[in-house]
């Protein structure tokens, strides 16, 4: 009989250095060189390269390609996916760009699809306009960004995806309603779901606290942190399996797209 598959995920909570895709790769490679077990999943932050700027021209073009090349180089060498997202420019447009690298250097990515208005990143952002689920050792993997957290239509499990998955740069001052809101999506899509968060200062003045987390399909609490540290948990598809199989609540959802 086979396993039911199980997935150990590393969610990387950090400060960042403004603007500073070099100091911040340099940073983040030194923490995930130091994870002392194997990992299946490194989970990074939102804009993990630069903190949440509103400048992507601060920053050189080249930079997000660069990106690219070095977590296909860590993603080989750990043998682990690693997902996050940079500002990224595609065809003179900028993008808050969420990339999802597999051991092999082959990559998946997706576009913020609500630019938070309160910072004016839609007038600098361009807005995604597709949602994606991943394959992955035996998960599917939702990924989405910030912002998109308060939109539950568009997370919304109509792809019977097993784990959705944000990464973000959630403020202190209303990290009340990231802790509620991760807790909700979990229950009402039936996966499990993580939030990777930042801690420190930016250079705007932005307090970030972390409160990074992983909850399991009925909303339970299987990692949290508001410490400048890793968290590691274990994802088991038998959870997922068994929870669906009893609780159908999956099968009574509202028919409707968008």
């Amino acid at each position: 009989m086979v396993k039911p598959a199980r997935l150990t995920v590393a969610v990387v909570q950090t400060s960042l250095f403004w603007e500073s895709p070099q100091k911040n790769r340099n940073s983040l490679e030194q923490t995930i060189d130091s994870f002392s077990k194997q990992v299946d999943l490194i989970v990074l932050p939102e804009m993990f390269t630069t903190g949440f700027t509103m400048h992507p021209n601060n920053i050189d073009p080249r930079e997000g390609q660069l990106t690219i090349l070095w977590m296909q180089h860590l993603a080989k060498e750990k043998n682990a996916a690693i997902t996050g997202s940079i500002p990224f420019v595609d065809n003179n447009n900028h993008y808050n760009r969420l990339f999802f690298v597999l051991p092999n250097g082959e990559y998946s990515c997706y576009d913020k699809k609500h630019t938070f208005t309160l910072a004016g990143e839609d007038k600098i952002y361009t807005a995604g306009t597709k949602k994606i689920s991943i394959p992955y050792k035996g998960f599917l993997i939702c990924p989405l960004i910030c912002y998109d957290l308060r939109f539950p239509v568009w997370a919304r499990n109509t792809e019977n995806y097993d784990v959705l998955l944000y990464v973000a740069n959630w403020p202190k001052q209303r990290i009340h309603a990231w802790d509620i809101l991760l807790k909700a999506r979990a229950i009402e899509n039936m996966a499990y779901c993580i939030g990777a968060n930042r801690i420190g200062t930016d250079s705007l003045g932005n307090e970030y606290t972390g409160h990074s987390a992983v909850y399991d399909c009925l909303g339970k609490e299987l990692a949290f942190s508001t410490a400048n540290e890793v968290i590691f948990t274990v994802l088991e598809k038998s959870h997922i399996n068994e929870t669906r199989a009893k609780l159908k609540f999956l099968e009574d959802r509202d028919p409707f797209t968008l």
